[in-house]
């Protein structure tokens, strides 16, 4: 982390210093730029968004303990959350098998792990999209909730009790349905 804070400092006066920073989370930014909007072209675009953004807004990023992925992540939800707002298009949700498990073992009680795996895409829809974030970094990407409190601007224990309220939401929802 030391020496991605050397570049962030020596980018913000030397845009050419930022390449690396843009080569080492690009993918990184793309993948989940993609699970939101599910088109290559768009995502590219709100990749480029995300990473002049970043460029632009540099001088004014502030290390919090968090990695400098989290705050090119918050600005990746908020590309993603404002064409939303603004296109009127429905969100798209990616899932992918790894993930798909980490989830249903977390839901999973008396219900088959089949019958989850199953019912989870239509539960998935019922949420906001604030739900869905959590849901996602959490389990879709693995992320530790320290990043997820750094990505949605909440604190840890926020990030944990809003997490688990989900959970339950989505667990009430299978029942229901």
């Amino acid at each position: 982390m030391e020496q991605e804070a050397v570049l962030i400092r020596k980018a913000v006066n030397d845009p050419e210093q930022f390449r690396p920073l843009y080569n080492k989370y690009f993918k990184e930014i793309f993948r989940y730029v993609f699970k939101r909007v599910g088109d290559k072209e768009l995502t590219a675009d709100l990749t480029q968004q995300v990473f002049l953004s970043a460029l632009t807004n540099l001088a004014k990023y502030q290390f919090r303990g968090a990695p400098f992925a989290s705050w090119l992540y918050r600005i990746a939800s908020n590309q993603c959350m404002d064409y939303f707002r603004k296109s009127k298009r429905v969100r798209h949700v990616v899932i992918e098998e790894s993930a798909l498990v980490n989830l249903v073992d977390e839901l999973t009680s008396d219900q088959t792990i089949e019958e989850w795996h199953q019912r989870l895409p239509q539960i998935l829809e019922l949420l906001t999209e604030a739900e869905l974030q959590l849901i996602e970094l959490r389990f879709f990407e693995a992320r530790p909730f320290k990043e997820i409190a750094e990505i949605l601007e909440l604190t840890e224990n926020n990030a944990k009790v809003r997490t688990y309220r989900v959970l339950d939401k989505m667990k009430k929802l299978f029942v229901q349905r």
